[in-house]
Parts: C-alpha cells; structure tokens; sequence
C-alpha cells in the first residue's frame, strides 16, 4: 500500500508542477496585436501591413512633453507591450510628477491601414476618461512617415483631441522607412526601344564576325558581316547627304572656263630656230 501510495503522490506532484510550467510560461509569453474584428476572418492587407512593421517589434520609442505637475512621458511600442507588461498596453502615459501610469492603447484592439507614402496604426480600448469625451475608453493614433534615411525615429505626440463627447484620441508621429512606397523605375519606349536595337545590333555583329571567320574563313576586316552592302551603302549616304546638303545648285556653271585651242592660235613654226645650233 505503501509504495501505491508513494507513486501516486509523485505523479500528482508532477502533475502540480507541469501545470505551474505551464501557466508561468503562458503569462511570460508576451502579447501581440490583435486586430479589430472576428478570430480568423481578420483583413490580409492589414495582417500583410503588420509583417511589414515587423522590424519594429523589438523596438521600444519614449517621449517627454510638458513641464513641472504636467510633465508626461510616452512610451509607445509596435505590436509589443509597453510599460508594465501586464495590461496589454501598446502606449502608454506615465505622469512624471507621481509616476501615475495611463493606458492610451492597447494591442487586442489594433486597426492599420496605409497610404501611398503613410501608414496609420490605431490602438483602441485605454483606460477611460475620468471627466471628458463621456468617460470613453481612451485611443491612440500614430500616424507613421515615410522617410527612407531611417528605420524608425522621431516619435512625437502632436495632440489629444479631448473636447468632444465622443471619438476622441491622442495623435502621435513617428517617421519611417517601412512606410516608404517600393521604389519601382520603369522604362520608357523608347528605352525599350533602343535598348532592343542595340541587343540585335549586337547580336547581328558576333554572330556574323564568327560566322565569317569560322565558316567562311575571312580574315582582317572581311570578317565583318556583308562588308560589301555596308560600303554600298555608305556610299550611297554619303551621295544623298552630298545631294540634300549641297549649298548651291547642281546646273550653276563653274567660275572659270578653260582655254581651247582655238584661242591658242597659230604659233610660228620658227620660234625656237634660234635656239638650235649652227
């Protein structure tokens, strides 16, 4: 009975233990974003939106505003937790007068969407108004620039928009590389164009030098492919430039005329009898 017992007692201490594990691993496992909307049924492009802020996850972004009784501190954080880790807080508000923390946002009620050079990230579900907005629940909205020299910085709060009874919310920006739109050049025509001539050109030049020295057995420059067109050709340009660029007409008689034989006339036979010898 004894040894029954024993093992019994080992196997429900093991079972204690497991299920301690097991509860001290499910708090230690920290909360992420969880989009507004039905478990499975949430918007592709905004989960496609939340892969794309990844780089941003481990990353944690503070500002100070205010002064004396109403200096504040704001911490903000992506799709992480912020601040004491255990209420779910992606912004958070720390008076830094008496340390009083204020949930601005949590992440199981996140809203993205973006723009061609912006992206919106919204945090609803905060600690409730004590006098303002009908004691709603508070919200924050980061509006995230695009700035391609930086991964993530200058994180600042702009406004809280406090005075209505409803729909009201704190406005922060942040500036970001990730929310730069893909950089895509495209080709013109007549790129296209001239870069297709030049791949034929090129390819109509090797293929017929190879042809010509290995096939045919050319050497020096009758390797180059139809030479005798070529030159045909060339003269033929250089004819019809001569033609359309010629600065006078064709028929315009030349400036000087020659001396025919009339005009010559008759030389005496005894010009040079003097010069022979007697």
């Amino acid at each position: 009975m004894f040894p029954f017992y024993s093992c019994w007692r080992t196997r429900l201490l093991l079972l204690l233990l497991l299920a301690v594990t097991v509860k001290e691993s499910w708090q230690a496992e920290e909360k992420t974003c969880d989009l507004v909307g039905e478990k499975g049924r949430e918007s592709e492009k905004e989960l496609a939106l939340l892969n794309r802020m990844k780089p941003l996850y481990n990353k944690s972004f503070e500002s100070t505003v205010g002064q004396g009784p109403d200096k504040y501190m704001y911490i903000f954080r992506v799709c992480r937790e912020a601040g004491n880790h255990t209420s779910g807080a992606g912004l958070v508000q720390i008076n830094k007068s008496n340390g009083k923390e204020t949930v601005v946002g949590r992440l199981n009620e996140t809203h993205i969407f973006n723009g061609s050079n912006w992206i919106m990230l919204i945090y609803k579900g905060g600690d409730e108004y004590d006098n303002h907005c009908g004691k709603e629940q508070r919200r924050a909205v980061v509006m995230i620039s695009c700035n391609r020299h930086t991964l993530a910085d200058n994180f600042n709060p702009v406004s809280e928009e406090r005075g209505k009874i409803q729909d009201c919310l704190y406005l922060f920006e942040m500036d970001s590389s990730l929310a730069c739109s893909p950089e895509i050049s495209h080709l013109s025509v007549g790129s296209i164009l001239l870069v297709t001539f030049a791949s034929l050109v090129a390819v109509y030049i090797i293929g017929g030098f190879l042809y010509q020295r290995l096939v045919v057995g050319a050497k020096g420059i009758e390797q180059f492919p139809h030479l005798a067109f070529w030159q045909d050709l060339g003269n033929l340009v250089a004819d019809g430039c001569d033609f359309v660029c010629r600065s006078k007409p064709r028929n315009v008689p030349a400036a000087y005329r020659g001396v025919g034989d009339d005009q010559l006339g008759e030389e005496s036979e005894e010009r040079d009898d003097h010069l022979l010898p007697m």
